[in-house]
């Protein structure tokens, strides 16, 4: 009789305990998110602006399921290799629930993998290139893509700088930069205009001169130039010395302060297509991001990546929701799922892994970018 008695008050308590929510399995436990962004290297400035929107979204939204979100940041220090070992250190030994991460095309294309296999959910803020999520099934992305961006860049240099011709200098050693150009080339002819020149660089390379003498020669209406702020700032400086007076136009990887500060004056009139500017927001959450991001970080402006890096924290908090647990193959049908979401980089949904969403076109003026346009997809 006591122990019939005993078995039924156990069951009475584990029946309380389950009514709450605490005899769950992860109960308790916090929600693991694993971040791997360029802490340091040639790309860090993406990834400590970026982590700063991370870092405010979490402060906003601390909890998910009433479980704490736990964010574990590792560097990939701007390096392919890093990355996929980043990721595998994140599943492995922090046995994360999701992945935000990377920031650029080419380490998410190195880290993707791992997460695939892994079947761990993986979205990344700001990698452009389509590449990154086809035929997967684990991994996603908060930004819209190349093809959309080459688009936009292509209309603009035709019907707002009237180029009939363009020249087209790329990064071959960087994936985004690759695609982004080839997408801009084909809508550009398209569109009736004429690609004149087509040439070469690497990341890190310091002279530029002889590829823009080259384009001098060629005459274009335009140079359509889609690299990272260092080599860009460099490049319309080295344009300017060698008297290449068109117009430069360039990707999202433009948006970053640094452009301007090691460009000055030979970065004025630069135009590039982007995701966010505080001056064109049109939603409540993004306009409300602004504000917080300024109060939290003061003399720091709020930028593409932390903006689109806050986006990605809630889209994945929003599936885990949605889910009604951190069960990974209901997260990730979950994100499959996304619609109408209201971000602060605008109204979004997820189609094939992919987020459809509004592009931004700014420029340089007076030494500080300003909003031109946006640009519905």
């Amino acid at each position: 009789m006591r122990k019939s008695l005993l078995l039924s008050l156990t069951g009475m308590v584990f029946a309380g305990l389950m009514s709450l929510g605490l005899g769950t399995a992860h109960a308790g436990e916090p929600v693991k998110i694993g971040v791997y962004y360029p802490m340091t290297g040639p790309s860090a400035v993406y990834g400590q602006i970026g982590y700063k929107g991370l870092q405010l979204a979490r402060k906003e939204r601390p909890k998910v399921l009433n479980r704490e979100v736990k964010l574990f940041l590792t560097d990939n220090k701007s390096d392919k290799v890093e990355s996929a070992n980043a990721v595998s250190r994140l599943i492995q030994k922090n046995k994360v629930d999701a992945i935000i991460g990377g920031l650029t095309s080419s380490n998410t294309l190195s880290g993707a993998p791992v997460a695939e296999k892994a079947k761990v959910p993986m979205i990344s803020p700001w990698a452009t290139n389509p590449v990154v999520t086809q035929g997967k099934k684990w991994v996603f992305r908060a930004c819209f893509i190349d093809p959309f961006q080459g688009y936009v860049g292509a209309k603009f240099a035709r019907e707002n700088l009237t180029a009939k011709n363009a020249a087209v200098l790329i990064d071959i050693s960087q994936d985004y930069c690759v695609g982004i150009a080839n997408f801009f080339m084909k809508n550009f002819t398209k569109m009736g205009g004429k690609v004149v020149s087509k040439l070469h660089y690497n990341t890190g390379d310091l002279d530029f001169t002889a590829q823009l003498t080259a384009i001098k020669n060629k005459n274009p209406d335009v140079l359509y130039c889609p690299g990272y702020f260092k080599e860009l700032a460099l490049i319309a400086q080295q344009a300017k010395e060698v008297g290449l007076d068109v117009p430069i136009l360039a990707g999202d990887a433009a948006q970053a302060d640094e452009l301007i500060k090691i460009g000055g004056k030979a970065v004025e009139g630069l135009s590039f297509t982007t995701h966010f500017d505080e001056k064109g927001v049109t939603t409540e959450s993004g306009k409300k991001f602004v504000k917080a991001f300024r109060a939290a970080y003061p003399g720091i402006t709020p930028d593409s990546v932390s903006a689109l890096s806050y986006d990605t924290y809630n889209i994945l908090l929003d599936a885990i929701e949605r889910a009604g647990s951190t069960d990974k193959e209901k997260v990730r049908a979950d994100l499959e799922n996304t619609k109408n979401f209201q971000g602060v980089t605008g109204v979004m949904t997820m189609k094939n892994h992919d987020m459809v969403k509004p592009a931004v076109i700014l420029t340089v003026k007076n030494g500080k970018f300003q909003w031109l346009a946006t640009v519905q997809p």
